[in-house]
Parts: structure tokens; sequence; C-alpha cells
């Protein structure tokens, strides 16, 4: 099981961080010509991408090393791990993009906000509300801590959705 954990796990890493490496580095130095919403939809759609080693993970333990059985559980718990692997690499991978390469991410995303939430016709107390609370996240992103905890949880509910539905697909009770 470490075996498969690990290699599917390392791979899924890879797949949804660099994406994430060349969206980020282009988001914040292309001066508003990519927007972060489609951004968002690449990220998202890599890490789909990525965690379909969950399926390939859990198929492969189950039809290679445990006879072509393997319940809910077992299957959930390879998933998870797999899950978790990747999910530790897109954040530290994201932690050492942020910190080293694209500091003020969270100033352009702030911009970026306001200047929709100013095409949409917001009021300005809108406005003023959202700057507040930009200017908030912005100085406690700067805590290594906090923003490893809010990029977990941008990943790790995809992946564990990925994770229940392998298990409830790939789930074969042995035949007596």
């Amino acid at each position: 099981m470490k075996k498969i954990t690990l290699t599917y796990g390392l791979i899924a890493g890879a797949i949804v961080a660099a994406p994430m490496l060349l969206i980020a580095n282009y988001v914040t130095n292309s001066d508003g010509a990519i927007d972060f919403h489609n951004s968002m939809l690449i990220g998202y759609a890599s890490m789909l991408l990525a965690f379909s080693m969950v399926f390939v993970g859990i198929r492969n333990y189950r039809n290679n090393y445990n006879n072509g059985v393997i319940g809910f559980g077992k299957a959930f718990t390879i998933g998870g791990i797999i899950v978790l692997i990747a999910s530790t690499i897109y954040v530290g991978t994201w932690l050492i993009d942020y910190f080293y390469f694209v500091p003020d991410f969270a100033e352009v995303y702030a911009k970026a906000t306001i200047a929709d939430l100013k095409a949409n016709g917001a009021t300005q107390a809108e406005i003023d509300l959202q700057i507040q609370e930009m200017a908030s996240f912005a100085e406690m992103y700067k805590n290594p801590f906090y923003n490893a905890m809010i990029t977990y949880m941008e990943i790790l509910p995809v992946g564990l959705v990925v994770t229940l539905i392998s298990s409830l697909i790939l789930k074969k009770k042995a035949t007596n």
C-alpha cells in the first residue's frame, strides 16, 4: 500500500502543482491579461485531473495487490493518503511560490476583486467594505500557517470528494 500511495500521490502532486505555479506567476505578472475567474477554473480542472490518480491508485491496489477485492474503508484510506500527499505538495509549492516569487499575490487579487465590484456597479459602501476585508485577508495571508491552512482548504475538499466517489465505485466484496 505504501508504494501505491506514494507513487500516485507524487504523480498527482506534480500534476496539480505545475499548473498552479504557471497560473499564479502569470496572473500576478500579466497586469490583468488573464482574470482570476479563468485561472480558478484551470486550477480546479487540474485538481480533478490530478485526483484521477486516486481512482487509478485504488483500482491498482484492488486488482494487483488485493486479489480484486477492496472494501470501502480500505479504498477510502488509500485515496485519502494519495490526496494528502498531493495536497501537501500543492501547499508546499504554493508557499514557496508565494513567499519567494509572488509575495504581492494578495494585493493583486484584491485589486482585481475591487475592479470587478466597480465594473458590476457595486455601491461605494460595498467597495469600502471589500477593501477592508481584503486588507485584513492580505495581512493574515502573510502568516505561513494561515496561508497553508487556506491553501489546504482549496484542494482537500476536492480530493476527498473524488476519494469518496472512487471508493464507492471501486469497492468490491469477495465472492464466496
